[in-house]
């Protein structure tokens, strides 16, 4: 196996499916384009990429009919491939239901871009793989982003369904974290999305399996707590939470602490034992107070997640 590992001295923070988005609103559903900053199509000028399809939103007109006729059959077929594919035919996504109302009209219901790049600039060089009408094997391969307090990386993996514990990355792209210069999530009819906002001006549209894991360390830089410099009652508690996550993990490293906005602590480990092909990392983790006193979920803070 070879598993994409952090460098010395580099802390990893996050592993998770990726792929570019898809469009949701009626006249661009199951549809996504690669745009300059003249909303032309730009996937033909995109280097080493293979061809892909060619999408044609559709009017109004036939977007209403399409939506009285075949709802309920659309429906039922997400329904299903959300089942065997576990989420969607069109790439990994979330199970939460989102808003009805569009962040972006131009962008999200009579134009679906997924990538926005002048000539030059860094979304231009993100990885063909990314996309599922290209990708190699939908159903046995798998693209994940990495996140880590240095940059973020995206990897190619096959998907062994007999043995999913098998990872095989293959570097696709890689960006330091000071080229990203916003997160924004993006909730229109499932919060799974995500648009990256580059230094250049360019951005993408990315869908991901967990979309938390994604954002949760690229939305502000992490605010990493030496294990030295938490106090007796933290340590307690951090030690408590190890001991306990043996049992499920007895790979587990050091853990990951980072401090929340909202004052709390995050206690997470990302052991090799819990990788999957198909699912990324899988933390164990704890939220605990400045007094070191673990919070339940139902007192955690929206900044805590």
């Amino acid at each position: 196996m070879h598993i994409w590992q952090p460098e010395l001295g580099e802390t990893l923070l996050a592993r998770t499916p990726v792929s570019f988005a898809t469009g949701e609103a009626m006249p661009v559903s199951g549809m996504r384009w690669f745009r300059d900053t003249e909303r032309n199509d730009i996937q033909n000028e995109l280097p080493g990429w293979p061809e892909g399809p060619i999408y044609t939103a559709r009017s109004a007109g036939n977007s209403l009919a399409r939506n009285i006729g075949k709802g309920g059959v659309l429906a039922l077929g997400a329904v299903i491939m959300g089942v065997l594919t576990g989420g969607g035919g069109s790439g990994p996504s979330s199970a939460k239901a989102g808003t009805e109302r569009p962040t972006d009209r131009a962008d999200e219901v009579e134009d679906f871009p997924v990538m926005w790049a002048a000539p030059g600039t860094i979304a231009r060089t993100l990885p063909w793989q990314l996309d599922p009408a290209r990708a190699p094997d939908k159903e046995h391969y798998r693209t994940h982003a990495i996140v880590t307090d240095r940059r973020i990386v995206i990897v190619g993996l096959p998907v062994l369904k007999k043995d999913r514990k098998v990872i095989e990355d293959e570097v696709l792209w890689q960006i330091p974290r000071s080229a990203i210069s916003k997160v924004e999530p993006r909730n229109f009819h499932q919060e799974s999305d995500v648009k990256i906002l580059f230094t250049d001006g360019s951005w993408c549209r990315l869908r991901a399996l967990s979309r938390p894991e994604l954002t949760r360390h690229l939305i502000r830089p992490p605010e990493l707590i030496p294990l030295g410099s938490l106090s007796p009652e933290q340590l307690s508690t951090v030690d408590d939470f190890l001991m306990s996550a043996q049992t499920e993990a007895p790979d587990a490293g050091p853990p990951i602490i980072t401090r929340r906005s909202c004052g709390h602590y995050r206690v997470e480990i990302l052991p090799l034992s819990r990788y999957d092909s198909f699912f990324g990392a899988s933390e164990l983790e704890i939220i605990m107070d400045s007094s070191g006193v673990e919070v339940e979920v139902t007192a955690q803070h929206p900044d805590d997640f």
